[in-house]
Formats: C-alpha cells, sequence, structure tokens
C-alpha cells in the first residue's frame, strides 16, 4: 500500500519536479555541516571521509537541482502550486536535523548511519516509484550508490571510535530521530488544529457582530443629519 503511494505522489510531473528541488536544497544544507564536521574533528580518517561525504552531498544537490528544473521547464504555467506531501515522501530528512556543534565523532556517526540508511529505503521506494520517468530513475539509482556507502562507512567507523559503546551511540541517536519527528507531527496537528479554530471562530463568532452592525445601520437616519446649534463651531477650536 505504501509503495502504491509513493507511485502516485511521484506521478504528478509538477510535484515530481519541486520535490526533486526540494531534495537538492536539503542535500546542499547537508553537505555544508559535513564540511563543518571535517573542520571540527580532530581525527584525520574522519575529516577524509567527511570531505568526501560533503562531496557526494553536493552532487547529489546538482543532479536533483538539474533534473527538477528539467522536468519544471517542460510543464505549462499553472495558477497555484501543488501540495508535495512531504511528510510522507521526505527524502533524505535526516540531513535537515544535522547538527554537528556539540557532538563528538561517535554521536555525529551514529546519527548519520541512521539518517543514510533512512534515506537509502526512502530513495530506492522512490526509484519504483519513477519507473516511468527514465531519467529521474537513474538520479535514484545513482544516489543510491552512495547512499549505501555512506550507511556502511559511518557504522565502521563508529565501530573504529567507540567498539564498546556502539550499541548506546546507535540508541541515543534513533532517540533524538524519533522525538524530533515527535516534534514535526505535533507541529503539524498544531497547524491543522489552528486553521480549525480560526475557520470555527470565522463562522461562529463574527455573524452575530455583522447582525448587529447591520441592526445598527437600520436605525440610522438616511442622508446627512444637521448638527445641533451648540456643536456649529467645533473645527474652530480644541474644545
Amino acid at each position: 500500500m505504501l509503495q502504491l503511494l509513493h507511485r502516485w505522489i511521484w506521478r504528478d510531473a509538477e510535484r515530481r519536479g519541486r520535490k526533486l528541488l526540494n531534495f537538492a536544497e536539503t542535500e546542499a544544507d547537508g553537505g555544508r555541516d559535513l564540511v563543518r564536521a571535517a573542520e571540527l574533528t580532530q581525527d584525520a580518517t574522519l575529516r577524509r571521509l567527511y570531505m568526501v561525504h560533503a562531496a557526494d552531498e553536493d552532487r547529489h544537490a546538482a543532479l536533483f537541482r538539474t533534473r527538477g528544473m528539467t522536468i519544471l521547464r517542460t510543464l505549462p504555467a499553472r495558477g497555484s502550486t501543488i501540495a508535495e506531501l512531504n511528510w510522507i515522501s521526505p527524502g533524505e530528512r535526516g540531513l535537515d536535523d544535522l547538527r554537528v556543534h556539540g557532538a563528538c565523532d561517535a554521536s555525529l556517526l551514529a546519527f548519520l548511519h541512521l539518517s543514510e540508511k533512512t534515506a537509502a529505503g526512502h530513495f530506492a521506494a522512490y526509484e519504483d516509484a519513477v519507473r516511468n520517468d527514465p531519467p529521474t530513475r537513474a538520479v535514484f539509482r545513482e544516489i543510491l550508490r552512495d547512499e549505501t556507502f555512506h550507511m556502511n562507512y559511518t557504522l565502521v567507523q563508529l565501530n573504529r571510535i567507540a567498539p564498546r559503546r556502539r550499541r548506546l551511540h546507535l540508541w541515543r541517536a534513533r532517540l533524538a530521530r524519533l522525538w524530533k519527528a515527535y516534534l514535526r507531527v505535533m507541529s503539524a496537528v498544531a497547524g491543522v488544529m489552528g486553521n480549525v479554530i480560526l475557520t470555527l471562530q470565522y463562522f461562529i463568532l463574527l455573524p452575530p457582530f455583522a447582525i448587529l452592525a447591520k441592526r445598527a445601520e437600520r436605525q440610522e437616519t438616511p442622508g446627512w443629519t444637521p448638527l445641533q446649534p451648540e456643536r456649529e463651531g467645533a473645527l474652530e477650536s480644541q474644545y
């Protein structure tokens, strides 16, 4: 059922193009964070791997951006933008939550490993969902190979740096991802509830004020109303 849902989401060409552009922004931002991680780490091996990883993310951003723009250029202009449904088809969302400052190498590697593992699963599903779009499918296939490498090297390096605390770091990273997912869901629920409450206020609270305003309007004398004699000089003084 989920695969059928992905196929429906990716079937629309405009949504497909805009989602690819959204993925490009996420990949580019993740690449910048990885460059910063390479600057902060004291481990020479990790510094080299982070730079390779950052270069891959930058290349992924270029692939997504090029393909997304190509798709959108072939479409006629539309008055409204179709919903991207990113909460169902998120891409490499973990890079949005990447925070390199204040994180040790082991914690960062655990977070990257889980993010890349999730992204590999997503991109494999998307590759199947765009089977009727060979160029886009080729982009996902190429990026999926890199995601597999990223998933593997982060786990290998985590075992090297913290062999005894590997499971602890992975569980902490899982809990952090679950907490952030919970916050995203609650933010979405709050947005929906806010829209519902504002809509109810519009239809429940405003009509009585409109009725009172119309009643007051009917009680007003039409046309000009002459001023009382004592108020004729009101515009000549501030008193």
